[in-house]
């Protein structure tokens, strides 16, 4: 089934327990079969129906696999004659009254096992499909989620392959649990009666193809509603993410529109679906309901008119018929989750077979240190259809800094972002000592490289866990010493726990100069060669910026550093510093020598009233 083939490689490191759910799914279908055979020979004692026979039947004399029945059938009269004459009808019903509940014991016994193995089964595909969905979110390039919604990742993540495990179940119901019920049932059916089951047999295919129509458009709206809670997610995260916004702009009602938009649009799917969903009981039911009206109509004949039953075989052919219709039902109901389950493996396995086009070539080696030069060549480089880098190129020598300033749009942050291979480019090339960029790991070439962005990245965490991310097995005095370059402990170590405070959600505990003089402290404990820093003070008010421009001046001695900054101030002392406009270089040299020349630096200078 195209299900399994989805989920196959999930599904193989616990065949095991697919193994063992499917053998005792066996036994539960055999002894379910069983446990209604076995009332057959407790009404025959009840009823005294039982033809009296006092000479065991012998199998030879019943030719042909149909005349089978006819041998067990006389053989348990043969069975009850015997006991009765022996030990009286009392106790024969009572031995008959074991046997049902030995039968319904085994069947409820194999029903337990068959779902203890499940819930192994069911919940490692769960973790395997979490972890390898979270595992692509983190290596995927962040172009990939520029496209996508937040929210519609965590659905899949949340929402889908919890919709995956719920049909899990019901692919396994459906394909060996149900099905085998039916097999068994349909055989002790045949033994009873050929003419009653085959006249039976022509209703069910009508049966099937009702029920068949109203699920054929369930996969649809499940799609629908899964794509539409993305969207509803996403609105909620954003929301969230910018609530100062959205209430300094009095925009609440603006926001409330689009949310009821979505909830709108959200209900009338839901609803189509549950409709469908609803719809399988009711019709499964009565379906059901006709073919027993049809086999008492019947049956009901061939016992009071021709005589071909006896009572007691009727009656067991009725629980059969029943034993039937439950199984029948949840096949019904299971294939409605399956469908719902395809569209949620088509969503989440969209994330886990996309292709990175990032991922390390195959004979890419490692690099370990930084020796001599970082070098843009010839570089062009677009998002979508905009062209940002036109044949950039420029380099930096070890040791020294390079400034890149412009307006924005100049295209001074894609450079970063292409250094760090966030991104490749779309033509030329960048290397590091002389080899280009993608003949190098991705792994070791960040691991040269310090990253400090305009937004303090922080997580909800300890400040000591938040500087781990830089050098994972750091002691308390690294990152104390980490935390004084960056200008950072004279308030870390007034905080009520010290380097163990949590800093809240996005570090919003703290200051954004404080927050920005950890990232910063994060960079300065991974100690790289290379560092990158990315509109650091930006955003920060000018005491904040002083504190964290001497952390920065700190973490930069004797390291190579890549600066692109808005605030010129704060790069005066670099080696070198390249004037963006548009993609292209249009003045570089050092601070003065660009006052000299009198052109678009010069104006940027006097624009932030800097001399």
């Amino acid at each position: 089934m195209d299900y399994i083939k989805k989920l196959s490689r999930f599904i193989i490191p616990y065949k095991r327990y697919a193994y063992l759910n499917i053998f005792f799914n066996i036994l539960y279908a055999l002894f379910g079969t069983l446990s209604f055979v076995s009332l057959m020979p407790m009404l025959k004692v009840l009823l005294k129906t039982s033809e009296r026979i006092l000479e065991q039947p012998v199998r030879e004399n019943y030719a042909g696999l149909l005349a089978y029945g006819d041998y067990l059938n006389d053989f348990l009269n043969y069975f009850i004659t015997t006991k009765i004459e022996a030990d009286g009808q009392y106790s024969v019903l009572i031995l008959m009254i074991c046997i049902v509940l030995s039968t319904f014991f085994l069947k409820n016994i194999s029903g337990y096992f068959s779902n203890f193995f499940l819930a192994y089964l069911r919940n490692g595909i769960l973790k395997d499909i979490r972890n390898e969905l979270y595992y692509k979110t983190v290596v995927l390039p962040i172009s990939y989620f520029t496209e996508k919604r937040k929210g519609d990742i965590i659905a899949r993540i949340s929402a889908d392959v919890n919709e995956i495990q719920n049909s899990l179940l019901a692919i396994l119901e459906l394909l060996v649990r149900e099905p085998l019920t039916i097999l068994f049932t349909i055989i002790v059916m045949f033994t009873i009666s050929l003419k009653l089951t085959i006249f039976v047999f022509i209703f069910i295919p009508i049966s099937g193809l009702i029920i068949s129509w109203v699920g054929k458009s369930l996969k649809k709206h499940s799609k629908k509603v899964q794509d539409e809670n993305g969207v509803f997610l996403s609105i909620l995260d954003e929301t969230l993410n910018g609530l100062k916004v959205i209430k300094g702009f009095n925009s609440e009602n603006r926001f409330n529109t689009i949310f009821k938009n979505s909830t709108s649009k959200l209900y009338g799917y839901a609803n189509a679906l549950a409709h469908r969903q609803n719809l399988a009981s009711p019709t499964s039911e009565f379906l059901g309901i006709g073919v027993i009206a049809v086999i008492l109509l019947y049956g009901g004949k061939m016992v009071l008119v021709d005589k071909m039953l006896t009572p007691d075989e009727f009656i067991t052919y009725m629980a059969l018929a029943y034993n039937i219709l439950t199984p029948a039902k949840a096949i019904s109901k299971a294939s409605y989750k399956v469908k719902a389950g395809n569209a949620s493996a088509d969503r989440v396995l969209e994330i886990l077979n996309t292709e990175s086009p990032l991922k390390d070539s195959k004979d890419a080696t490692e690099k370990s240190s930084f020796n001599t030069s970082i070098a843009l060549n010839n570089v062009s480089f677009q998002y979508a259809d905009e062209l940002v880098l036109k044949k950039f190129s420029i380099s930096v020598e070890k040791g020294k800094s390079l400034a890149l300033v412009g307006q924005s749009g100049s295209g001074k942050s894609t450079i970063a972002n292409l250094v760090t291979r966030f991104y490749d480019v779309n033509s030329g090339s960048i290397t590091v000592d002389g080899e280009n960029i993608k003949n190098v790991t991705k792994y070791s070439l960040r691991n040269l490289m310090g990253l400090v962005t305009q937004d303090s990245i922080l997580f909800n965490d300890s400040v000591k866990n938040n500087i781990l991310l830089g050098k994972e097995n750091a002691t308390d005095k690294e990152i104390i010493d980490a935390l004084k370059i960056a200008n950072a402990w004279e308030f870390v170590k007034d905080l009520p726990q010290g380097i163990e405070t949590n800093i809240g959600d996005s570090g919003n505990k703290l200051s954004g100069g404080q927050k920005q003089r950890l990232s910063i402290a994060r960079a300065v404990l991974k100690n790289p060669p290379i560092m990158i820093l990315d509109e650091a003070t930006s955003a920060l008010d000018t005491q904040s910026e002083r504190l964290v421009q001497n952390a920065l001046e700190n973490m930069m001695k004797n390291r190579t550093s890549i600066v692109i900054a808005h605030r010129l101030s704060t790069i005066q002392n670099a080696d070198n510093i390249a004037v963006m406009q548009k993609g292209e270089i249009v003045e570089q040299g050092k601070h003065e020598e660009l006052l000299q020349k009198n052109g678009v630096y010069k104006n940027l200078v006097n624009m932030q009233s800097f001399q």
